[in-house]
């Protein structure tokens, strides 16, 4: 499967989407209720770290000139949930917003045939508004009740 040359404008879209939310919310909007166990807050420090964790496979497949798999259980998030709710709320905006600029540069930089390889393998590594967006949409919404 190769790599649909959009994935640039894609992510700096969500990456502009997550800007712009977090420009208007109010410390009441950061503690609005997203799921069960998710605030508005915490929704945007995780996909401050899922980022990070693409950066991390950037990094190392870079070093590596090979694809690097990180060994990450589906439980990341549960175990990280307090880490995440005691981020001020400010402070998990500006993180969701810097880490994704960040990575929209990288992305957009990154070795053409490292980047094909690692979206061979995983194409939400690359394309990170299909994961933004994903939560993005859930914070939309619950801030409309």
């Amino acid at each position: 499967m190769s790599l649909d040359p959009t994935f640039s404008e894609r992510n700096r879209a969500s990456t502009i989407r997550i800007r712009d939310l977090v420009t208007r919310l109010s410390e009441a909007d950061m503690q609005q209720r997203v799921g069960e166990h998710w605030t508005v807050s915490i929704a945007l420090v995780h996909l401050a770290f899922w980022d990070r964790r693409v950066m991390s496979v950037l990094d190392r497949t870079e070093h590596d000139g090979k694809l690097f798999i990180p060994d990450m259980g589906v439980v990341v998030n549960d175990i990280s949930l307090p880490l995440w709710a005691a981020i001020p709320s400010r402070d998990a905006a500006q993180l969701a917003v810097e880490t994704a600029e960040t990575l929209d540069q990288r992305l957009e930089t990154y070795s053409p045939a490292l980047l094909e390889e690692i979206y061979t393998y995983n194409q939400r590594w690359v394309l990170r508004d299909l994961h933004r967006n994903e939560h993005l949409n859930e914070v939309d919404a619950a801030l409309k009740h």
